[in-house]
């Protein structure tokens, strides 16, 4: 399993001299599985980069989205693959919300907010919203998912394959002030064992009480739960857009000492646009390497 980060910002973008070590575009991550399969792991703009790539590929396109707020789709109009003819793209979301907007992805593209209209483009794309594991299992691709704490809701998944895993945990708070949709101990069952677990970690404390509720994670909750949940390798994702680089390079410095010492995980990273992390099975574990 191959992971490959295109947008780890989170809430909008942010480019600037002071975001360009680890990036300004918005959620997209890409995991390549050994069978040759690929799924995109939601569709902010870091999946305009993305697109230059697998517009030179053939096959099936499938893009699982977390949810639909803005950060997490905004790149896909300029996604390159939706304008090549006949190209599949398979959207897998949550069921229709309370406006009766089935697919964010597609209702972006009205004409209006954008000079086409998503009926308009060549590729043959459809929004699938029950079944999504079995779907995705059709085409080799196993998944699991749970209900994220966030307002408005979505879901957190963990990719398998021959004994690798990752899971992907974005705009989740494991403290949320309300009734969680998902209890801290579920999410270190849902964790246990992961050959990488990608979580939010947009706040620090200093962020607090203003923004408790508002669907995130502080970076300390993140690093227990990756102690917690015996995880080996912990990548801190959805940088809050005012972190620059070198504050995400001290909270850095902070997990190596955390970590210390410590059963797990054995390594941990802050997400980067263009990290590649390659996990191979190796005995009764998983052996992980970041390229």
């Amino acid at each position: 399993m191959l992971i490959t980060f295109y947008g780890v910002r989170g809430s909008v973008p942010s480019p600037g001299p002071a975001t360009a070590k680890y990036g300004g575009n918005t959620s997209c991550v890409y995991v390549e599985l050994e069978n040759g399969r690929g799924l995109i792991l939601d569709s902010g703009t870091g999946i305009r980069g993305l697109g230059k790539r697998l517009r030179h590929t053939e096959g099936n396109i499938n893009i699982l989205l977390s949810h639909g707020h803005w950060d997490h789709i905004q790149g896909y109009p300029y996604f390159a693959p939706i304008y090549q003819q006949d190209r599949r793209i398979r959207v897998f979301t949550t069921a229709a919300d309370a406006h009766g907007r089935i697919c964010s992805l597609f209702d972006q593209i009205d004409g209006a907010n954008f000079p086409l209209h998503a009926n308009e483009l060549p590729s043959n794309a459809e929004c699938i919203t029950e079944n999504i594991e079995t779907m995705l299992a059709g085409d080799n691709i196993n998944i699991q998912r749970v209900r994220i704490n966030h307002p408005g809701g979505g879901y957190a998944y963990r990719v398998e394959e021959d004994g690798a895993s990752c899971v992907y945990i974005t705009d989740n708070e494991l403290e949320p002030p309300d009734k969680p949709a998902t209890r801290y101990d579920e999410w270190v069952a849902f964790c246990r064992g992961a050959g990488v677990l990608i979580h939010d970690a947009q706040y620090l404390e200093s962020d607090m009480p203003h923004r408790h509720g508002w669907g995130h994670s502080l970076v300390s909750q993140v690093r227990q739960l990756a102690v917690d949940a015996e995880v080996n390798c912990l990548v801190m994702f959805h940088h809050d857009p005012d972190r620059s680089d070198t504050e995400i390079d001290f909270i850095q410095q902070e997990n190596e000492q955390f970590f210390r010492g410590k059963r797990a995980p054995a390594l941990s990273v802050c997400a980067a646009e263009g990290m590649k992390i390659r996990l191979t099975p190796q005995g009764d574990g998983t052996r992980v390497a970041v390229e």
